[in-house]
């Protein structure tokens, strides 16, 4: 697990909060939980609305740029085998959540690594919209507060995590490095 603030420089993470910001509501979709044909929306566990990047603007394309070097590293340093990845705007508004959940689906492990960047700016610690990752045992271990230019990264299988109140509109990019194979066995470290 790591947590990097100014992983983006300031003007980086404005582009990109200008490029989501930009975004007519229409645009945005009710995020849901699960995949395929158990995929739901269900607003006792999850409130925020989503958009996933699809490399049309600049700053998107700078952002995945950025991302396929990240794997890059990943897959020389550590060896994990990441061959995709993918991605999605994420906002907020005051009042929204995600309670407690893993990133990997039941049965389908291709998820391997999280990603989670901010795009808020002046972000205050009375704001709410904190990460807060769990270890083995449920015990809290970080508590993350949103701000622009953070990169939070973890096992997406591995720390169990939600998304408090948000007290103002809370924009981040929520993404996964991926493995091909859908089946693939449980990744422990």
């Amino acid at each position: 697990m790591g947590i990097f603030p100014g992983f983006l420089d300031p003007g980086q993470t404005a582009a990109l909060r200008r490029d989501f910001t930009a975004l007519p509501d229409w645009q945005l979709t009710h995020a849901g939980i699960g995949r395929e044909h158990d995929h739901h929306n269900n607003e006792r566990i999850r409130t925020d609305k989503t958009r996933w990047l699809d490399g049309t603007t600049a700053p998107q394309q700078a952002y995945m740029a950025l991302m396929a070097e990240l794997q890059q590293l990943f897959n020389r340093q550590l060896f994990m085998g990441l061959r995709d990845y993918e991605c999605h705007y994420a906002r907020y508004d005051q009042g929204d959540f995600y309670k407690k959940h893993l990133d990997a689906f039941r049965g389908r492990s291709n998820r391997r690594l999280t990603t989670v960047l901010y795009l808020n700016d002046d972000w205050q610690p009375d704001q709410g919209g904190e990460l807060l990752i769990y270890g083995d045992r449920g015990e809290p271990l970080h508590r993350v507060r949103p701000e622009g230019g953070t990169l939070v990264c973890f096992l997406s299988e591995r720390f169990p995590h939600e998304v408090l109140p948000a007290r103002r509109p809370r924009l981040s990019i929520a993404g996964w490095f991926r493995v091909d194979d859908p089946i693939a066995p449980t990744l422990r470290l």
